[in-house]
């Protein structure tokens, strides 16, 4: 073997390949630069010889060159490579491959066989998954093939009993009718005994060969046939056809009628019902609220309400499922049927809310509150402050404190007092109720400057109707002009004797701005606090009192608690007054946030659906149902109570409605901060009510005005009332467009005053009328154009012209009005002194008599003012 021989062996593996038949054809191939070659390919067909050979042939093998873009090529390199080609010698053709080419076959063969591989794994996937589907469609078909098989073969065994049953029952009626039939003939041939008993007649001789006489079908003499022959009917079938009066009169046998099968029908009925009443006949306790519907009743007898709306029809009632009965009639008609009623009431629902401590409970004391009352500008909050080194009556609008506060301190003993600050202004007197209910110990402060006034004779009664203990805190003496012992004395006029006059009633004299005698105050509570023996239950569900509410613009309603017992947990779900909620945060009087409050701690409380009353109570509950059905019964009972108020068809309240009808009133909507100064205005507008006018409120909220706001007002006509809130943007726009006032207070009695003036301005002046003077007529002159004009002399004072008259004849009045003119000889004057003749003409009337007296006077408008 030459060495081109060998390389090219090396180069190139011949591929392996069957003999056999050939079969040619040409091939266009493309190289690279843009060679092109047309070659010829034959292909060889495998042909299976005797011997089991394949007979050899030639055959020219052309690899395949990977196919390119043709470029196109010069025509003289091209008629170059012609020439080439041809001068090779013809026969077997065998090209040397590179290694790059090989490198690249190798891969693209093993990129090939990696695809078939997997394409033959998806392809067996593929089948399995196939395979998998088919055995489960043919396991649900033969499932299937199965349940129909047993629900034929059912069918079939139900068909063939039901089957059964009938020939039975075909049966059982063919030996009745046989019976029949045979004691009918027993007495028409007259076989009965003289003494009643009836003898057995002939047996009926049973004909073999008829196989329906053993199974006891009916005989029948057949006439026209000797007579005494018989023979046997088939057995009765279903009648089939049409059925009309010929064949009803010509059927023998004998068919049950519709009314048979009615009354057995009704009679199976009434079975059924007698059971169902039997089982149902078991003594119940029913429980009927105040109002309760027929189909609710009658489930709680468990009974069907038909019959239970038969029952009522029989008593006259006529009703339906949906009938409201009232507590009254639902217990007669449950007592009639035999059951036991047992009445409720829908207030129910608050009992056990709030539970009583256990006998065994742990009881462990708690700080005391204690309330702070007094008249406005003694001095309450500038002791508080000084007592928590706090500056908070620098920010009060006005000097004077218009809300509620609660806080907490410690004293030197590290014993904690809770303080409620309460406003002295007149208008505030339901917050200083309040504080007094909610509180252990009072504590009423007056200035040594200023002695006894109205809000601190106040504070005492609250206290006392509170039955908590007084403390007498004399502030401000240090001031020049203080008296502390005219405050002690003129305390004596209120029954308050001091200990040191004496009595019973501590006293302590402070001064809060120098800071003198705080401990001594301090003291003066511990030792009261330790007297009361405050103790509370901390291991139980918390229940206390709202000390104050506000709706928060970022943070909603936000409410003030102060905890009477219990510990109050973030998380539990509260009820207050008609609004419930969940705790989601809580923060103590410095703003801090805290998890849990213990009783006598005030906390503020976020996550109310609602901005509660001041002084509600509120309590946990265990549910959310529970707390939104006692806040629904609350909400209901204060919207009927409400309507009640408003809607009234009483004699009396018809003639209230016709008095109020008469009164002017000044509609206004009112917005404020929290809600206890939005309840002091109200209160102190109502006080401010007459016969004759008064104050309308169309609408109270806490929170900022909103547009809702002055559209209402606006529809009524009536300013908008804003304290210590403001109103948004829209809302503002709202009022410049309707020429809706919108009026800001920072200072309750600003705001009172306003109120006043303006209830004032509508006030109908008073009129007060002055004697002018008297004239008497002594003759009546006729005047063209002009009409009657009296000759009079002034008798008495003075007339003056456009004052009022009166005509008096005989000392009656018969006219008043007022004088056109007033003459003394030709001119005319503006009065006339007595001892004078004038005259006169009056307005719009000439009936006038020699002797009539002219009474003149002039009405004066007096301008009223509200006290």
């Amino acid at each position: 073997m030459s060495d081109e021989t060998q390389e090219k062996s090396k180069g190139e593996r011949k591929p392996l390949s069957l003999r056999g038949k050939t079969e040619t054809g040409s091939v266009k191939q493309s190289f690279s630069h843009g060679r092109t070659k047309t070659v010829e390919v034959v292909k060889k067909r495998r042909v299976a010889s005797p011997g089991g050979k394949s007979p050899s042939s030639k055959t020219k093998v052309i690899e395949p060159a990977p196919k390119r873009e043709t470029a196109k090529v010069p025509p003289a390199a091209a008629a170059g490579r012609a020439k080439e080609v041809a001068a090779k010698p013809k026969g077997k053709v065998v090209r040397r491959l590179s290694d790059e080419e090989s490198k690249r076959r190798a891969a693209a063969l093993a990129v090939a066989q990696k695809a078939a591989k997997e394409k033959a794994a998806r392809e067996a996937k593929e089948r399995e998954e196939r395979e998998r589907r088919e055995a489960e469609e043919r396991a649900r078909l033969e499932e299937a093939r199965k349940q129909a098989e047993a629900e034929e073969k059912r069918r079939a065994e139900e068909a063939e009993a039901r089957k059964k049953a009938e020939e039975e029952a075909r049966k059982q009626l063919e030996a009745e009718e046989a019976e029949r039939k045979r004691r009918q003939e027993a007495k028409a041939k007259g076989l009965e005994n003289a003494g009643g008993q009836q003898k057995k007649g002939p047996a009926l001789e049973k004909d073999a060969d008829d196989p329906l006489s053993a199974l006891g079908g009916r005989i029948k003499q057949k006439r026209g046939f000797g007579g005494a022959d018989t023979s046997r009917k088939e057995a009765p079938k279903r009648r089939t056809g049409r059925l009309t009066i010929a064949n009803a009169l010509q059927d023998d046998d004998r068919q049950r009628s519709l009314a048979s099968v009615r009354r057995a029908r009704e009679r199976e009925k009434a079975a059924r019902a007698k059971r169902g009443n039997q089982a149902s006949q078991k003594k119940r306790e029913v429980v009927i609220p105040e109002l309760i519907t027929v189909s609710d009743l009658a489930q709680r007898m468990a009974m069907r309400s038909t019959d239970l709306i038969k029952e009522l029809m029989k008593q006259g009632q006529m009703v339906t499922g949906n009938a409201t009965l009232d507590a009254d009639t639902a217990e007669l008609i449950v007592e009639d049927l035999g059951h036991t009623a047992k009445r409720v009431s829908e207030a129910d629902v608050e009992e056990g809310l709030i539970a009583p401590d256990p006998e065994d409970a742990t009881l462990k004391p708690r700080p005391p509150v204690v309330t702070i009352m007094g008249h406005v500008d003694h001095g309450k909050t500038s002791l508080l402050d000084a007592l928590r080194q706090t500056d908070v009556v620098s920010g009060e609008a006005g000097g004077i404190t218009q809300h509620i506060g609660a806080y907490q301190i410690e004293d030197k003993a590290h014993n904690k007092i809770t303080f409620l600050d309460t406003p002295g202004h007149a208008a505030f007197t339901a917050m200083r109720a309040r504080g007094a209910d909610v509180t252990d110990i009072v504590v009423v402060v007056v200035a040594a400057d200023d002695s006894v006034m109205p809000q601190t004779e106040e504070a005492i009664s609250h206290a006392r109707a509170a039955g908590v203990p007084m403390i007498i805190a004399v502030n401000k003496i240090d001031k020049p002009g203080a008296d502390p012992t005219k405050v002690k004395n003129d305390l004596l006029r209120y029954e308050v004797q001091v200990e040191s006059l004496g009595g019973e009633v501590q006293d302590i004299e402070v001064s809060a701005l120098k800071k003198q005698n705080l401990d001594g105050l301090l003291e003066a509570i511990s030792l009261q606090a330790e007297f009361l023996e405050l103790e509370a239950n901390e291991d139980r569900a918390a229940h206390g009192s709202v000390v104050e509410a506000q709706l928060d613009k970022g943070r909603g309603s936000v409410a003030t608690f102060l905890i009477e017992a219990g510990t109050l947990k973030r998380g539990d779900i509260v009820v207050v007054g008609s609004e419930w909620g969940k705790v989601r945060a809580m923060t103590d009087d410095k703003g801090k946030q805290v998890k849990t409050a213990v009783p006598s701690q005030p906390v503020e409380v976020l996550g109310l659906n609602g901005v509660p009353e001041p002084g509600d109570q509120f309590v946990v509950v265990d549910s959310e149902a529970r707390a939104r059905e006692v806040a629904e019964y609350r909400a209901r009972v204060k919207r009927e109570k409400a309507n009640a108020s408003t809607s009234g068809t009483s004699l009396e309240q018809m003639m209230a409605q016709l008095q109020d009808a008469e009164i002017k009133d000044l509609p206004i909507v009112i917005k404020g901060d929290v809600q206890g100064s939005v309840e002091a205005i109200v209160g102190a507008l109502d006080k401010m009510a007459t016969e004759e006018v008064r104050v309308r409120v169309l609408h109270t909220g806490v929170g900022a005005i909103s547009e809702s706001d002055v559209v209402l007002a606006e529809a009524s006509n009536a300013p908008v009332i804003g304290f210590n809130v403001r109103a948004n943007k829209q809302a503002r726009e709202v009022a410049e467009r309707s020429n809706t006032e919108i009026r800001y207070y920072s200072v309750i009695y600003d705001l009172i005053d306003d109120i006043k003036g303006t209830l004032s301005g509508m006030l109908d002046p008073e009129l007060r009328e002055t004697f002018l003077g008297n004239a008497e007529i002594l003759e009546v002159f006729n005047v063209s154009k002009v009409g009657k004009v009296a000759g009079c002399r002034v008798t008495e004072g003075q007339v003056k012209r456009g004052a009022n008259v009166r005509l008096l004849r005989d000392n009656v009045v018969i006219h008043e009005g007022e004088l056109s003119q007033l003459k003394r000889f030709k001119d005319d004057v503006n009065e006339v002194p007595a001892g004078q003749e004038c005259g006169m003409s009056f307005a719009n009337y000439d009936d006038l008599k020699v002797g009539d007296v002219i009474e003149c006077f002039q009405v004066e408008r007096i301008e009223r003012k509200l006290d």
